[in-house]
C-alpha cells in the first residue's frame, strides 16, 4: 500500500514538474521577446513604430513603421477565413451527417494528407500554378497579390477545420438527433438547428486554430504574396502584393546585425504577433465557454 501511494505522488509529481516547466518556457519567451523588442523605443516612439506607414528599415532615414506589415497579414488572414471556414464546415457536416460511411472513410486520409504537406510545397504550387491563374484572370502586372496568400492560407487551414469540426459534429449524442427526427424535423433542420449549435463549441475551437495557422503561416507567403511592404488600397487591397509580419521576420532576421535597432524592431514585430494570437486565443476559450454553456 505504502508503495504504490508513493508510485502515485511520483506520479502526480512529474506530472506537475512538466506542467510547471511549460509555463516557465513560456514565460521566458514572453520575457526574451519583450527585453528585446523594447530595446527599439529608445530612438523610436512606440506611438510612431505602431502607426508608421513605412518599413524602411535599412535607408538612411530609417522608418519602422508597422501598418504595412499589419494591414498585410489583415488582408490574407481574412481572406483566409472567409475561403476556408464556409468550406471547411460545410465538408465536416458533409463528411460527418451526409455522407456514405465508405465515402467518408475514404476522405478522411486525403484530408489528414494535406495537412501533412509541408508549407513550401503549397508555395511552389501557389507559384506555379495559383500566381499565373491569378494574373491572367485579373489581368494584373503580378499574380502574387493578397489574394494568392489567402487561397493558399485557406487550402493550408481547412485539414484543421475539417478534422476538429468533424469530431466535434460526430460527438453530438444520437438522442439529440433522433429526438429531433422524431419530433419531425426534416434531416437538413436537424442539422443546422439541433447538431451544428450542440457542436458549436468545437466548431468555434476549429476555426481558431484554423486562424492561428493562418496567422502564423511563413514559407507560403513569402512565395505568392510579393512581398511589398505598402498598405493595400482599399477595396481593392486583395489585389495588391502585400508583406505579412511573420514573412518579413523570416526574409530580414537573418542579414540583420544583431542589436541593431533593425535587429529590435524585428523583435517588436514578433512581440505584436504574439500578443495578437494571444489575444485570439482568449476570444476562442471566450466563445468555447460561452456556447458550451449554452449547450449544457
Amino acid at each position: 500500500m505504502l508503495s504504490r501511494t508513493f508510485k502515485e505522488k511520483m506520479i502526480e509529481s512529474a506530472l506537475f514538474s512538466v506542467s510547471a516547466l511549460t509555463v516557465v518556457i513560456i514565460f521566458l519567451i514572453c520575457l526574451f521577446l519583450f527585453r528585446d523588442s523594447l530595446l527599439l523605443f529608445k530612438d523610436t516612439s512606440l506611438l510612431d513604430f505602431l502607426t508608421g506607414k513605412f518599413w524602411y528599415p535599412t535607408s538612411v532615414n530609417r522608418q519602422f513603421g508597422l501598418l504595412p506589415l499589419f494591414f498585410g497579414s489583415l488582408i490574407v488572414t481574412a481572406g483566409a477565413i472567409l475561403f476556408a471556414v464556409p468550406l471547411g464546415i460545410a465538408s465536416a457536416i458533409y463528411i460527418s451527417e451526409i455522407a456514405h460511411p465508405k465515402i467518408a472513410e475514404s476522405l478522411k486520409p486525403f484530408i489528414e494528407i494535406l495537412a501533412g504537406i509541408p508549407s513550401v510545397v503549397f508555395g511552389f504550387f501557389g507559384l506555379v500554378i495559383l500566381v499565373p491563374f491569378v494574373q491572367n484572370t485579373f489581368n494584373l502586372p503580378t499574380g502574387q497579390t493578397a489574394l494568392t496568400g489567402s487561397i493558399m492560407l485557406g487550402i493550408m487551414a481547412l485539414p484543421t477545420i475539417i478534422t476538429i469540426s468533424e469530431d466535434a459534429i460526430s460527438s453530438v449524442p444520437s438522442t439529440l438527433k433522433q429526438g429531433s427526427l422524431a419530433l419531425g424535423a426534416t434531416r437538413w433542420q436537424t442539422i443546422y438547428k439541433v447538431i451544428v449549435p450542440a457542436s458549436l463549441s468545437g466548431i468555434s475551437a476549429a476555426v481558431m486554430l484554423g486562424i492561428g495557422r493562418a496567422i502564423g503561416e511563413t514559407m507560403t507567403l513569402m512565395m505568392v504574396t510579393g512581398n511589398t511592404a505598402i498598405i493595400p488600397s482599399f477595396p481593392g487591397g486583395i489585389l495588391d502584393p502585400v508583406r505579412t509580419m511573420t514573412a518579413t521576420i523570416a526574409l530580414e532576421m537573418g542579414e540583420v546585425p544583431q542589436g541593431s535597432a533593425h535587429f529590435h524592431a524585428l523583435f517588436a514585430v514578433g512581440t505584436v504577433l504574439f500578443i495578437i494570437t494571444f489575444l485570439i486565443t482568449l476570444i476562442a476559450d471566450s466563445i468555447k465557454k460561452r456556447y458550451r454553456f449554452k449547450v449544457d
